[in-house]
């Protein structure tokens, strides 16, 4: 069969660039790999009735593609973890702390001066073009971690700028581009990725899925299920070829796929360049646990939930009334995969009970996205010297073919893959550009 525009993976992007497609009157498919749409975007019900996120949840003021196309969708906001009353936890090699407490002024002090400039530096960044700074390439082969110590930064707040981004599932200060941290407080109008209050203080009321579920029921009879994509030739027409060799024709095609996954599909039809540039990507692999309880534990010791592990599983944070999150970054990983049935429930309740003491939940759930073949990853990373390896075609078109998906902004978030599928869509279109950038400073 044939159609105007083929997109290919149903997560947020997809979902996005779909509806804004078929809104303007195209004839458009969306093709998913799973038999469920959302991507990394995932609810489940227990058995007590309650759904859990089991993937991406939470949002801040800098999103605004997100918050625009929630308000579109009639979707009420509501405060996430943010608000929750009391102290962070902190789960360290020698001790468990509720409080701040364990590190001195000058700890603090050396904290700020990291995140100041962090800040100075992203003032000349261009979210949309890194690669325009004048000292791009020096700032994307320089660590965090180095940049760190070039400002005297104490062994204490080290430790604390390792376990918050491992916490994150963000991976080692010592594996993390300047230019990409750069980039993303860019994006988000001068605020640090750890100014919760700006990046992370709402959620969909329901939860993150309810938006790829509303998306989904604006899209019915447009979306095929159970359909991975094994091979897409760009041209006139496009061809996109389905596990069992089923061929799909196009006018053009949006690729949503994650850059772990795309890496298998068959690509021919665009430059070298290009697909060197989207081989070149890469994605942090992460595991998400969700933990369920009949009461909210954290704060029988007046913690907020928000956890930071120096151990072998990552942090919590309160996902709502009586459940904790947590994920799991590259480092863990391969801990978690070569544990028996169990222990890896194991490290997880002991890093929670060592800050806040027994605990029984009713449910520890897993979501394995660094291994699932159809994510292959979690979260976008920019290592050093990544994001000038992968040049200035990042986030851009080659008609008839389009990309869209979190990868394809400045860090992996849900706001990257609405906002790149709702572009994406326009360039198809052929409107006038959109800005992936308005918060930017």
């Amino acid at each position: 069969m044939s159609y105007d525009v083929i997109v290919v993976g149903g997560g947020l992007a997809g979902l996005a660039c779909a509806r804004d497609l078929a809104r303007a009157g195209t004839d458009v498919l969306l093709v998913e790999a799973r038999e469920r749409v959302g991507g990394r975007v995932e609810g489940v019900v227990l058995d007590d009735g309650r759904t859990v996120q089991m993937g991406g949840e939470i949002v801040g003021e800098v999103h605004h593609a997100y918050l625009g196309l929630a308000a579109e969708l009639g979707l009420e906001l509501v405060p996430s973890y943010v608000a929750e009353p009391g102290e962070p936890g902190f789960d360290l090699v020698d001790g468990a702390y509720v409080g701040e407490d364990w590190m001195a002024p000058e700890d603090h002090a050396a904290l700020e001066r990291v995140g100041a400039e962090l800040v100075r530096l992203a003032r000349d960044v261009d979210p949309a073009d890194p690669w325009s700074h004048p000292d791009a390439d020096r700032l994307d082969r320089l660590s965090r971690g180095e940049l760190a110590r070039s400002l005297g930064v104490t062994p204490l707040a080290y430790r604390r700028m390792q376990a918050q981004m491992a916490s994150a599932a963000g991976g080692s200060i010592e594996r993390v581009s300047v230019l990409g941290e750069c980039r993303a407080v860019a994006a988000a109008g001068g605020k640090l990725q750890s100014d919760y209050e700006a990046w992370e203080a709402l959620k969909v009321a329901g939860g993150s899925s309810v938006l790829p579920a509303t998306l989904e029921r604006d899209l019915e009879g447009r979306i095929r299920y159970d359909a991975p994509v094994t091979a897409i030739h760009v041209g006139r027409p496009c061809r996109v070829t389905l596990a069992g060799g089923e061929q799909l024709e196009a006018g053009a095609v949006v690729c949503c796929v994650p850059v772990g996954p795309l890496r298998t599909i068959a690509v021919d039809g665009l430059s070298e360049a290009r697909l060197a540039s989207l081989h070149r990507q890469r994605q942090l692999r992460a595991f998400k646990a969700v933990l369920a309880f009949d009461e909210p534990v954290w704060r029988r010791v007046e913690c907020n939930g928000l956890i930071e592990s120096e151990h072998d599983v990552g942090g919590f944070w309160v996902q709502g009334e009586n459940t904790l999150s947590s994920l799991s970054g590259p480092e863990q990983l391969g801990y978690l995969e070569a544990a028996p049935d169990g222990v890896a429930n194991e490290a997880l309740l002991a890093s929670l009970e060592r800050v806040i003491g027994p605990v029984e939940p009713r449910a520890v759930l897993w979501r394995r996205w660094g291994t699932d073949p159809y994510t292959l990853g979690y979260v976008a990373h920019w290592a050093p010297g990544d994001l000038t390896a992968v040049g200035p075609l990042h986030a851009t078109h080659e008609p008839p073919f389009y990309v869209a998906g979190s990868d394809h902004w400045a860090c992996g978030y849900m706001e990257g893959a609405v906002a790149t599928g709702r572009a994406a869509a326009a360039a198809a279109l052929g409107r006038d550009p959109v800005d992936l950038y308005p918060a930017r400073a």
